[in-house]
């Protein structure tokens, strides 16, 4: 009997006989600036990375995100058998554009959309929010500059209104196409767009007004309606036809489900182009947005792209050109999959879990809830005494337990408050929320056996005021405070992480 070997180098047949943790590519230096001149094993080269994820945080424990985390294993085998489909390629892949035309359509029809039973919807698919914004607020932007040249006005000044309260995106969007955003800032107890300030902020330059279905500070849905009435009004009397766009990014597939009343998408007149997140409450993993027009006439033909697909018309309109399939495929899943009664049954279940954890955390008597009853599931909440420690030091001893709370201030004019904020989604029990009261209530007795990061800086501020010469007059006591303020609002700074 013969035994023979496909290896034939000296080192890697020694290198063979060894585990991974063997073998010296774990003691050699991890390439980071240049790509390395040999290759290296499969196995090897596959755990110098996943030894290097390890220290990422665990996605599920990440309550800062509103993405989704968790889906079922069959929608994870469609995902990977499609993550080599490129989605422009629509000639060679017009299963997959048609699953992306069919959740647009049920989507526009969830959202009222005013089209036939067999008429097709006019929207498409994103890479997420960012991208379906870009888009609406480029259409709003050629027919307000369409209309102006008609008239004979200058159009080189077009401008939105939202609220202080919007997400990174829509201050991309004005930066990147040029559009001045005028914001309504927020004040303290009212963090979201005051509509009668909105309207009162919209001129004739003004390309739409930006609404948020689910303010990524509060979750709290803004009052779209209202804003409606209000602008209707102003349109009757300026002549200017403002138009709504309804952000929905983290609402859009809360609010149907919830609150199916509650009117705030094509049932009101100006509303005229809706976004979401098909990786938020979507339940898709990242990677997936929607855009949806309420008519065609409220797209631009001029941003439209014609494909030849198949012998006919294909439509696009997108920033990106190649993308991946995957997420399109995975939502068309979880339409089919869950329909109207799984979407309202796992709303329902976050809805439920944000009340038990919002009341986990009142019964500790150490916070105030700033978060509200109606809109997206989570918990907002604010130290009520702040004089010895802030919600920033909360949020950096919760990570020892494993839990990713972000702690932000708010915009513009409430600044000044500090909050911590948890996402519930879908893969959030119940026992996931008591087991997080619990080590909040374990953090904040910790602190109070530490001592006050600000009271130090007191202390240094008066000693070094202690120690200064005679020639020069002493700090008051007012000085004193302003410095220790001073100290404080850098601080906040520095911790910021964002609120998405």
């Amino acid at each position: 009997m013969v035994i023979t070997s496909a290896v034939t180098d000296p080192e890697e047949q020694t290198q063979s006989l060894h585990s991974t943790f063997a073998s010296r590519y774990v003691r050699d230096p991890i390439p980071r600036f240049k790509m390395p001149e040999k290759c290296i094993p499969k196995d090897a080269a596959y755990q110098i990375i996943n030894d290097e994820l390890m220290l990422d945080g665990t996605p599920r424990l990440n309550l800062a995100s509103f993405v989704t985390t968790w889906m079922e294993p069959e929608c994870d085998k469609l995902i990977m058998a499609s993550l080599n489909k490129n989605y422009v390629d629509m000639d060679e892949y017009p299963v997959t554009t048609e699953l992306q035309n069919r959740c647009v359509n049920m989507i526009a029809h969830l959202y009222h959309a005013p089209i036939g039973d067999d008429e097709a919807a006019v929207g498409v698919g994103t890479v997420g929010s960012s991208e379906a914004i870009m888009l609406a607020g480029l259409a709003f932007k050629r027919k307000w500059q369409a209309k102006r040249k008609a008239e004979g006005k200058p159009y080189d000044k077009p401008n939105i209104v939202t609220g202080a309260n919007v997400q990174v995106c829509w201050e991309k969007f004005a930066r990147y196409f040029e559009v001045e955003l005028k914001e309504v800032k927020l004040t303290e107890g009212y963090y979201v767009m005051d509509p009668v300030k909105a309207v009162e902020m919209v001129d004739e330059n003004t390309i739409c007004v930006a609404a948020i279905l689910g303010s990524t500070l509060t979750g709290e849905f803004e009052d779209v309606k209202l804003l409606n009435e209000l602008l209707t009004k102003k349109n009757k009397e300026t002549g200017w036809n403002t138009p709504i766009h309804v952000d929905a990014a983290s609402g859009g597939f809360i609010a149907p489900f919830l609150y199916p009343c509650l009117e705030w998408d094509f049932r009101l007149p100006l509303v005229k182009s809706i976004n979401v997140s098909g990786h938020k409450y979507g339940l898709v993993y990242p990677g997936v947005g929607w855009v949806v027009w309420r008519s065609k006439d409220d797209l631009p033909e001029e941003l439209v792209f014609h494909i030849n697909y198949l012998g006919s018309d294909q439509p696009t309109f997108t920033l990106n050109f190649s993308k991946g399939s995957s997420q399109i495929i995975a939502q068309y899943y979880q339409f089919i999959r869950l329909g109207t009664e799984g979407y309202k049954n796992i709303m329902e279940n976050c809805r439920e879990n944000a009340r038990i954890l919002r009341e986990g955390i009142e019964r500790t008597g150490r916070f105030n809830i700033i978060s509200k009853d109606v809109g997206v599931p989570l918990v907002a909440f604010s130290l009520k005494d702040s004089s010895q420690h802030t919600v920033f030091e909360v949020s950096d001893h919760l990570r020892k337990f494993g839990w990713i709370v972000p702690a932000y201030t708010m915009p513009p004019d409430a600044q000044h408050i500090a909050v911590l904020r948890v996402v519930i989604r879908e893969d959030f029990s119940r026992g996931l929320a008591e087991r997080l009261v619990s080590d909040i209530v374990k953090v904040v007795d910790l602190l109070d056996t530490l001592p006050s990061p600000l009271s130090t800086k007191k202390a240094h501020v008066v000693a070094v005021a202690n120690n200064e010469t005679s020639e020069k007059a002493k700090k008051s006591a007012l000085e004193t405070q302003k410095e220790i303020a001073l100290y404080w609002k850098r601080l906040v700074d520095g911790k910021r992480v964002g609120a998405c």
